[in-house]
């Protein structure tokens, strides 16, 4: 493993956020406290309790859930993208580093800077709203997977991307609705049977969840069918990103 290579890309791309780091960490987290301020304070304040939880606390995990799913896809998609638009990805690919150092490297910082924000916002939560954390290792956990997962989702869209527009489109049009209607404002239980059923074939109920749970000890899905769908999806993008670099598709064609 050449440990090296992978250090200069990971610190390239953590040198990169410290440079924008209003838009990659001050920005989200303001979005975010502004959901916070209106859903927790202001609405919350007139709902009642949700499965036991106050309102402004049970929409926590899915918040930062959204936070994450988006930062973790955009950071890892901008990240790989930018050496295609500009050409030099042709000089990583001849340099003496596997596809494996060059993932490890991008993906690695795009899920440093999501779990770095993630716990941004975790801490500005308390400042809103009083919450409390029953399996904190899991917690943690479900975190971890989610960076990872999703930012090597994001990398995939930045391979696959032909342009700037492309690196928008699944996150804005796919990704964000699914997180809306995946519980991360409500638990998928308070639903018509019907539209329960529905919302199962949401791969991002299973996310939303698990980390609920890792919280408040409540989970609209067996926990067990949670992690193994998030482990179901890494193991998706691992495959996915191993067959394009084999291939090269959308890197030397």
């Amino acid at each position: 493993m050449n440990w090296p290579a992978v250090k200069a890309i990971y610190r390239f791309e953590m040198a990169r956020t410290f440079r924008t780091i209003t838009q990659s960490i001050a920005s989200p987290v303001l979005s975010t406290s502004l959901y916070f301020v209106v859903f927790g304070a202001a609405i919350g304040a007139r709902m009642g309790a949700v499965e036991g939880v106050s309102y402004g606390a049970f929409i926590i995990p899915g918040l930062i859930m959204l936070s994450l799913l988006n930062e973790s896809i955009s950071n890892a998609s901008f990240g790989i993208y930018m050496p295609k638009w500009s050409g030099t990805i042709f000089e990583l690919l001849s340099a003496p580093v596997s596809f494996v150092e060059v993932v490890i490297g991008y993906v690695g910082a795009a899920a440093t800077k999501s779990l770095m924000l993630g716990l941004l916002i975790l801490v500005t939560a308390r400042v809103f709203v009083p919450y409390h954390i029953e399996h904190p290792v899991w917690m943690v956990a479900f975190l971890l997977l989610t960076c990872v997962s999703f930012s090597l989702f994001g990398f995939i869209i930045g391979l696959w991307a032909d342009d700037f527009q492309k690196l928008q489109v699944i996150p804005l049009m796919i990704v964000t609705p699914l997180t809306f209607l995946g519980g991360a404002f409500y638990s998928i239980n308070m639903l018509p049977p019907l539209w329960q059923k529905i919302a199962l074939f949401n791969p991002v109920v299973y996310l939303i969840s698990g980390f609920r749970w890792s919280f408040y000890g409540i989970s609209d899905v067996n926990v067990g069918v949670s992690i193994a769908a998030i482990l179901g999806f890494l193991a998706a993008c691992l495959l996915a990103v191993w067959w394009i670099f084999r291939t090269g598709y959308k890197i030397r064609n």
